[in-house]
């Protein structure tokens, strides 16, 4: 966390006006104070500078982040949600994290809809921090090894047939985390971009 907490934190310097983050920082970030990590702290206070030096930063919940929009880390953003919509430079984008487009996935969509479900929030909201780590990874190991194919392959067609859809509704560019493959997709009115994972590339990607 601390390498990125660097590049963070140099960003004003370096002419940035806007930091967006498309999720699944850490190996689960559940949205409530219990939870709090010391890598969470810290990025939260890089988060806090940032702001208070006139950056805007927004948050795209990912697959691993459990109600951030919902609990007390949501004042520590500019807006948290599931999908972020901006201009720059006379483009418009949409940011989606893009864990939920793979259709044919029905495992993994049956988990994602579970893991984020109001009575699963009501449960981790008393549950020690301990206990529900541990479910997370069983869970999360389980898919692993039961949707493997699906995890593997990039569903290009899903992404198109989504990003045609969602560009048709005023957008010139679609951003996807997630897939931690970087490629760029030509669809019916824009382009769907597909970015790289910070974990891999140790870089922050610049738009405009």
């Amino acid at each position: 966390m601390q390498p990125l907490v660097e590049q963070l934190r140099r960003l004003p310097g370096e002419g940035a006006e806007r930091l967006l983050l498309l999720g699944d920082l850490f190996q689960a970030w559940v949205g409530f104070r219990q939870y709090e990590t010391p890598g969470v702290r810290i990025f939260l206070d890089a988060i806090a500078d940032l702001r208070r030096r006139g950056l805007r930063v927004d948050y795209v919940e990912g697959n691993r982040d459990f109600f951030l929009a919902q609990g007390p880390y949501r004042a520590g953003f500019d807006s948290v949600g599931f999908e972020c919509a901006f201009e720059s430079a006379g483009v418009r984008y949409l940011a989606v994290h893009g864990d939920g487009l793979n259709d044919r996935d029905r495992q993994y969509l049956a988990w994602r809809w579970l893991s984020k479900s109001g009575p699963v929030k009501t449960v981790i909201r008393a549950l020690p921090r301990g206990v529900v780590g541990r479910v997370v990874d069983a869970a999360e190991r389980r898919l692993s090894r039961t949707n493997f194919k699906h995890r593997a392959e990039i569903p290009e067609t899903a992404i198109r047939r989504y990003g045609a859809r969602r560009l048709a509704e005023g957008h010139d560019v679609l951003l996807l985390g997630h897939f931690h493959e970087p490629r760029t997709l030509l669809v019916a009115g824009g382009e769907v971009r597909l970015l790289d994972a910070w974990f891999r590339s140790r870089r922050v990607e610049w738009l405009g």
